[in-house]
């Protein structure tokens, strides 16, 4: 593949805009490319004199997907607030552009002053997930930035790997300079201020003296300055700094006291259709529920609520700058906010007799009522509502700690039906540990009865109920980190049975959809998820051969990645089936184990256990504290109300 690089009569930051725009006419969605969003901010390169901190911010997928990023949105908006700092923002061509712009040596650039990307100091990559990690090779080869961080020179930006992700950086150790792990607000102010630091004082060290000095502050992970030895059947043996000044162990950030962080302020609004056409709040983060299954969940403990008042701000402050008409209150479990019901009401009172509606993401079955449902409907706006129950036995919510009864589910959805609601979607997890093909045939069971309870409450024919099923990944940081992952053909098969057994009664058939992922993207999605630094080379491999935006059906190929994999492990011992369907021991060393996320190994090791046992576990907010670590590991302590505050003076909007 042949990478653009920066021919000499183009100065550094100037736009290539006019080496682009000739191409856009020739693909599909221009749009996307070419800026301009409301709210979005274009600083002079020199806005901050000659040490100026530029930032890259890369969302590696597409434009509809990467804009709505609160991740991404909110650190453009932090570091642009700083004068002597720019960022800008770049996502994931389409291979269809990717081959023109290799024609036409046009680089991988910005979507704000459209500047080359290998212009700037950092590329800061966020990664939801690791099904991203091939885009960034695309913008990596297309920026002129070797692929590989230790081919990289002053010349070239620091990779930096941030997101969910990135809690296990070891898969793209080849390819990143550092990983942040953990909230981003202060840690990319602080990656600034030494960055900004290191070039005042003459860039001592070079480029592996301003990575040195990252690392001595505990809080950004450079792979290159570890080793990792392996033993004879593969596993890791240990993980070691290999410099001195290099912690052991490399901690997550995190922010407190969320209201004063209320980011974004002005938050981007996208010149084409993207996946969410709403304005979002985020109204807690963290969470305690504690199912097993879901890393984000553990990884951002402890919950911070935002006050009843700063929500109240930022949708206001939100809804001026944007025109939006939805108002997203965004968490891991938004009906949990111990003041949720205070603020539907008084958004929902300020808001009445406009077109702007209330949102909540998928709501816990045991937090829902109508109270609070009639509150994000009032102004006459009536979605489907979807509901996440995940496992389809009452047996397999315990083993998840997902406590939740089929009595409760029916209760919920039969007040749903009975208040005028038509339709609700159920979300299920397929291939969960001890899981058998009757713990996934009982989603039917359930199934049937929801539609059947729909009818009997609301005296109508016309209900719907959405079975959705996604394939469970184990993730790193979660008491699920050590089990066996279920294998592609074993999921497919069980998949088959649950969909027969939908649309064997014709009674219910008709009413019920059925969405599920087959098994084959898990398995990649598995592989990266727990793998270790030995799975660069077959990331790489995959790349070369091809392989693109691996979220999107369209483009997925399980045989390539399967071909890749056989290359790039070939002499290694290991195969695919040892990262996923392999079950771990207790005292395995994980690859994950120096980045520290406040977890307790043992706590984590004990609450898998217990999930084996079907033993559930209660939330810490509401009881006594279980002795997860990240308290006392992190110094942070869990921030809720209630704060008895209202939204005052109730000024309603007209």
């Amino acid at each position: 593949m042949s990478s653009p690089s920066r021919p000499p009569t183009r100065a550094r930051g100037a736009s290539v805009l006019a080496d682009l725009e000739p191409l856009l006419e020739q693909v599909s969605k221009p749009v996307q490319y070419v800026g301009g969003e409301l709210n979005s901010q274009v600083k002079d390169w020199d806005c901050g004199g000659e040490h100026t901190v530029r930032w890259a911010l890369m969302y590696p997928d597409a434009y509809e997907v990467g804009l709505p990023n609160q991740g991404v949105m909110i650190l453009y908006e932090v570091l642009n607030e700083q004068p002597e700092v720019l960022a800008e923002r770049t996502y994931a061509v389409w291979p269809d552009l990717e081959a023109l712009m290799r024609e036409h040596e046009v680089p991988q650039f910005t979507v704000d002053a459209h500047r080359a990307v290998g212009d700037f100091d950092v590329l800061g990559v966020s990664f939801s997930t690791e099904l991203g990690y091939t885009n960034m090779l695309t913008a990596l080869d297309l920026a002129g930035i070797p692929l590989h961080a230790r081919d990289r020179t002053e010349e070239h930006p620091l990779v930096i790997a941030g997101g969910h992700a990135s809690f296990n950086p070891e898969p793209v150790a080849d390819f990143v300079d550092a990983a942040v792990v953990g909230d981003g607000e202060e840690a990319v102010l602080a990656v600034s201020t030494i960055l900004r630091g290191w070039k005042e004082a003459g860039r001592p060290g070079g480029r592996e003296g301003l990575l040195l000095q990252l690392a001595a502050t505990g809080g950004v992970y450079v792979p290159a300055f570890y080793d990792v030895d392996y033993l004879p059947d593969g596993r890791i043996q240990r993980v070691v700094p290999a410099r001195p000044g290099v912690p052991w162990r490399v901690a997550k950030h995190t922010v407190m006291d969320l209201d004063s962080w209320p980011y974004p302020k002005q938050p981007l609004v996208p010149v084409t259709e993207s996946v969410h056409e709403r304005m979002s709040v985020e109204i807690f983060r963290g969470c305690t529920r504690g199912c097993r299954f879901c890393q984000a969940g553990m990884i951002t403990r402890p919950v911070r609520e935002r006050s009843i008042t700063g929500i109240g701000e930022m949708v206001e402050r939100g809804l001026a700058a944007t025109g939006f008409e939805e108002v997203g209150l965004l968490s891991l479990s938004s009906a949990d906010h111990s003041e949720i019901a205070e603020v539907t009401k008084d958004l929902a009172d300020r808001y009445e007799g406009t077109q702007t509606g209330l949102s909540l993401p998928s709501t816990r079955v045991d937090a829902f009522n109508i109270e609070l449902a009639n509150e994000l409907t009032r102004n006459g706006r009536r979605s489907g509502l979807t509901f996440a129950p995940e496992g389809g036995s009452e047996r397999m919510r315990k083993v998840i700690n997902k406590m939740v009864t089929e009595e409760d589910l029916i209760r919920t959805v039969a007040a749903a039906y009975a208040a005028g609601w038509r339709q609700v979607k159920l979300y299920f997890m397929c291939g969960l540990p001890t899981e058998t093909d009757e713990d996934v045939l009982q989603i039917a069971d359930l199934a049937k009865r929801v539609i059947e309870t729909g009818r009997e409450v609301s005296g109508h024919r016309d209900i719907r109920c959405t079975v959705s099923i996604g394939g469970f990944v184990p993730k790193p940081h979660t008491p699920f980190q050590w089990a066996a992952q279920l294998g592609a053909d074993e999921t497919d098969a069980r998949l088959a049975k649950l969909r027969e057994a939908l649309r064997s009664d014709r009674r219910y058939g008709s009413a019920i959809g059925f969405r599920y992922h087959d098994g084959q993207p898990g398995i990649v999605e598995g592989l990266l998820s727990r793998g270790d630094r030995r799975l660069g080379a077959v990331i790489e491999q995959v790349w070369r051969d091809g392989q693109r935006f691996d979220g999107w059906n369209e483009h997925f190929s399980y045989d390539r990645w399967m071909a890749a994999a056989e290359r790039g492990l070939s002499g290694t011992g290991v195969d695919v089936a040892w990262y996923t369907t392999r079950e771990r021991g207790q005292h395995e060393v994980l690859p994950w184990d120096h980045i520290d996320s406040g977890l307790d190994k043992e706590w984590l090791w004990e609450d898998w256990l217990d999930a084996l046992d079907e033993r559930e576990v209660e939330d810490c907010r509401w009881t006594p504290c279980f002795d997860c670590g990240v308290c006392p590991q992190m110094d942070t302590e869990i921030q809720i109300g209630p704060t008895g505050r209202r939204l005052l003076p109730l000024s309603v909007v007209r």
